[in-house]
């Protein structure tokens, strides 16, 4: 019945959620689309994300050689994409096809795959969608947001959007800028303020800052956290900045953190598990916590289970979550 039910939606057919419903409890980011169902960025993981209720829809941003933001987690092809086989001879030095060095025409023409590992084509996640053929193609920014946006439309669910800018300070080292690139495709869909459905996201504190004070984007901006003490590009102090000090300095520029499920809560077992204070930390320095990522099929050891997992993150008061698989614990 839940596949009917999501095949309808995808038709366009009825029983999507009113105008501006939202589940009870923290909302759904979903996280390169349904990536646990369909491979990672393509349209069709972001209509199925639809279809399944997730209030946000993320979209990583890269660039091409002629300067079209595409949506894409890496900067190289090589571990989605069949680009070794129908680019022989691309590869820079590294043995790595990078997006910045192919033409939108280029990248077009690759067929979209299940993410594998590129030296032993292995899939990352067994068990997930094993289809193949030239099925998928990598999508542009703009098509992904007009398709979320047309969705909203058809289907009088107001879904958001949440694209994160990969790889800034690496971008610009390649010559090109891509926050505003991305900006620029934002405003013309209409995403400029923070009354819009739109959160936007980034790892580099440097550039965080940077969207905010030099490029004004005025929307609700995100920054990510990566776990433990380490020390990103882009001057991001990840220990510091999930101390009660640094989560006020952050509070001057963003709405919100990303920081890993495994900052939230700890523990090795269901048991021993215990619930760490960035939550209420953040949340007395007014920023929302929207936690990464949630995987039915990697699970933390702390957790019995997919709706285990959902149920301790909302106990601990997280606003919104990253999830492969949108819908499943709705």
């Amino acid at each position: 019945m839940r596949a009917l039910r999501c095949l309808l939606l995808l038709l366009g057919m009825g029983f999507a959620a009113a105008p501006g419903a939202v589940s009870a409890g923290p909302f759904e980011i979903a996280h390169r689309g349904a990536s646990g169902y369909l491979p990672e960025h393509t349209l069709a993981a972001a209509a199925m994300a639809h279809a399944l209720g997730a209030e946000f829809i993320e979209q990583d941003v890269v660039i091409s050689s002629d300067g079209i933001p595409v949506v894409l987690h890496d900067v190289t092809l090589d571990a989605t994409t069949d680009v070794a086989d129908r680019f022989p001879g691309r590869a820079r030095d590294d043995g790595k096809h990078y997006v910045v060095d192919f033409t939108l025409a280029e990248l077009k023409s690759l067929e979209v795959r299940e993410r594998f590992d590129p030296e032993t084509g292995e899939p990352v996640f067994a068990g997930r969608y094993a289809g193949e053929g030239p099925v998928f193609r990598i999508a542009t920014l703009d098509e992904s947001l007009a398709l979320v946006g047309g969705l909203n439309r058809s289907t009088g669910r107001e879904a958001g959007v949440y694209p994160e800018i990969k790889s800034a300070a690496w971008h610009l080292a390649q010559g090109v800028d891509l926050s505003a690139a991305v900006l620029e495709v934002l405003a013309r869909h209409g995403y400029g303020g923070k009354e819009s459905l739109c959160y936007l996201q980034c790892f580099e504190y440097d550039e965080v800052k940077r969207l905010r004070d030099e490029l004004g984007y005025r929307g609700r901006l995100v920054q990510l956290l990566s776990g433990g003490d380490k020390v990103d590009k882009g001057n991001t102090d990840n220990a510091f900045l999930r101390t009660p000090a640094g989560l006020r300095e952050l509070a001057r520029r963003v709405d919100g953190i990303g920081p890993p499920i495994g900052e939230i809560v700890g523990g090795d077992s269901p048991e021993s598990r215990a619930i760490k204070p960035l939550v209420a930390d953040a949340h007395a320095a007014g920023l929302e916590v929207h936690p990464y990522t949630l995987r039915a099929d990697s699970l933390p050891r702390w957790a019995s289970g997919y709706d285990d997992l959902v149920a301790v993150l909302a106990e601990a008061g997280i606003d919104g979550y990253f999830t492969d698989f949108p819908g499943l614990a709705k």
